[in-house]
């Protein structure tokens, strides 16, 4: 089973590979994007053709994704938050229109009314657009890149008016990381830390969507994103896990 932001990785030459953007509720389309293509756009595509491709070796599934933008470790200078939380204001409207944002006429109506109202470019909306699809699916795909300077070791503070964590790409995804979800979310990772040699969030996430959240609709599942960025608030690292696991048996 695919999930929304899985990276498949096509064999060359040339290789390429592709981020899947959108599943719809029936999981028989998906929209696509071509990453480190400068000018690629959202591409729909049979849901079944992809899982075939991976079934043939034409292509693989990648469970570290190598084109997400780098987590931040270093305070973020005030300038750039400021200009993530201009694109990511401009992202999050313009993904309220899922999956109509992924279809060209729609696309371009949309970016021409948001460019208007907002008095923004229109290359620069779909920049924004780009480097989110491209980098992750995140705010953080969303800052500008800044190399190495900040306070590296230092937590970033919330910042106001920009929201922590992964934007819903519609109005139905997501679901609050209640305590009940962030032990759900600790007992995944310990059950699937003790069952593997290595510790994988993404295939512990993909387990634990088969164990704890079978047959939910999509809003009531909790996202990658939160998955992650709760193991990480909560110390839930492979090794926390195992130990947890030993520690209530």
């Amino acid at each position: 089973m695919f999930l929304q932001n899985d990276v498949l990785e096509y064999a060359g030459p040339p290789r390429r590979a592709i981020r899947i953007l959108w599943i719809d509720r029936a999981q028989a389309l998906a929209y696509t994007y071509a990453l480190r293509q400068e000018s690629a756009l959202p591409q729909a595509q049979p849901l079944q053709a992809l899982v075939n491709d991976v079934q043939a070796h034409r292509a693989r599934l990648l469970l570290v994704d190598p084109y997400a933008a780098p987590r931040v470790t270093h305070q973020v200078p005030a300038s750039y938050l400021a200009l993530q939380a201009k694109a990511l204001d401009a992202v999050q409207a313009l993904h309220a229109g899922l999956p109509a944002l992924y279809r060209q006429r729609e696309r371009a109506a949309m970016v021409a009314a948001y460019a208007a109202s907002h008095g923004i470019a229109r290359s620069s909306v779909m920049r924004y657009l780009r480097r989110y699809w491209e980098r992750g699916q995140t705010p953080q795909a969303l800052l500008p890149d800044y190399g190495n300077s900040g306070a590296p070791g230092r937590t970033r503070a919330a910042t106001a008016g920009v929201k922590r964590g992964r934007p819903r790409k519609d109005a139905q995804a997501g679901t609050n990381a209640d305590a009940e979800i962030r032990a759900i979310f600790r007992a995944a990772a310990a059950r699937y830390a003790v069952t593997h040699d290595g510790f994988s969030r993404r295939a512990a996430y993909r387990q634990m969507l088969e164990e704890f959240f079978r047959g939910r609709e999509a809003g009531a599942v909790p996202s990658f994103g939160q998955f992650s960025y709760w193991l990480e608030r909560d110390g839930a690292s492979s090794e926390q896990a195992i130990a947890a696991v030993h520690d209530t048996a």
